[in-house]
């Protein structure tokens, strides 16, 4: 029942302004002229008497089961994020995006050179960072961002900052364009000293966090729709068989990568390297990415993987022989 004085119908304001209206406590008290604890016995009345009504989705018959497939198939560690068949595909990669901010924070130390590829899905993850204290550790840009109608420099340098303010890190912008026009145009910019300092950190990475690229992803890679692709690159990947990227360096199904032209152009790190550094921490939210991250899979790109529950069924699927839905 109620609390003494209030009927079922400020119970079910209560409610509303709690569940539906996600306001605090605090705020519902002021609203309702009550004190904080009435607020707490009004949402338990509620409960109670079937106004509200919790149901919480076990992801223990699968999830797991998921994960521990990944793993023995594929020799990565993984989190599967358990999400409905309801959810939007900006829902999906919101809540895979706070699974994977949970997991880096944990992995991030002090005297550590951290690559950061700029990209939508890690966008959305740099916003879910919390607050962690490090101490002589940086934050490197892995790609340049520019291209013909845009430096890209806010566009990735809002996603460095907030990796630096997370980890109270230094942050290393990498002020040069995603592709260059020309091959030897970016091997005369890489002798630059100013850019060999930057190449000289990715070196020393102790750990790149990345997402795979995909053109066609439901949400659209930021590198396909941003203006760094014109018609006549597009038209060279799909006959080159490129399934996806990892920033900005482009690879087949099977993992290789030789003879793609367009990465003599592109100012993101050989995959050789990227395959050198310890801990390579991969976010993919959406099935539609499922053959770029086979791609990275296939080419040793990832050791750590945080992917969402349809993408992952779809990638043990796929690895069984069974045809995809």
């Amino acid at each position: 029942m109620p609390p003494k004085g209030h009927s079922p119908s400020d119970s079910l304001r209560a409610a509303q302004m709690y569940y539906l209206q996600d306001l605090t406590m605090d705020a519902i008290a002021r609203e309702l002229r009550t004190s904080r604890s009435t607020v707490s016995r009004l949402l338990s009345a509620a409960r109670e008497s079937g106004l509200v009504q919790v149901q919480i989705r076990s992801p223990f018959e699968r999830t797991p089961e998921l994960e521990r497939s990944i793993r023995q198939r594929f020799g990565v560690e993984v989190h599967v994020v358990p999400v409905t068949d309801t959810l939007g595909d900006a829902e999906v990669l919101d809540r895979v995006s706070l699974q994977a901010a949970r997991t880096i924070t944990p992995l991030v130390d002090s005297d550590a050179v951290v690559g950061v590829a700029w990209g939508s899905t890690l966008s959305v993850v740099s916003r879910h960072l919390t607050r962690k204290t490090t101490h002589d550790t940086v934050i490197v840009q892995l790609n340049g961002a520019g291209n013909p109608q845009t430096t890209g420099i806010t566009y990735a340098s809002d996603i460095m900052r907030r990796f630096g303010t997370a980890y109270g890190a230094r942050v290393e912008q990498f002020p040069v364009p995603a592709f260059f026009d020309q091959a030897a145009t970016k091997q005369l910019m890489w002798a630059e000293r100013s850019v060999k300092r930057i190449l000289d950190l990715q070196a020393r990475m102790t750990m790149a966090i990345f997402g795979v690229g995909s053109v066609d992803a439901d949400i659209p890679s930021h590198v396909y729709t941003g203006g760094y692709l014109d018609e006549a690159d597009l038209k060279y990947l799909s006959s080159n068989d490129v399934v996806g990227d990892v920033a900005t360096v482009f690879f087949r199904a099977d993992g290789s990568d030789e003879g793609i032209v367009l990465n003599e152009r592109s100012s993101g790190p050989d995959l050789r390297l990227l395959r050198s550094v310890r801990r390579r921490v991969c976010v993919v939210s959406g099935a539609a990415k499922i053959n770029g991250l086979r791609g990275a899979l296939a080419a040793g790109l990832v050791t750590d993987l945080i992917l969402d529950e349809g993408t992952a069924r779809r990638l043990v699927q796929a690895d069984d022989g069974e045809a995809l839905a």
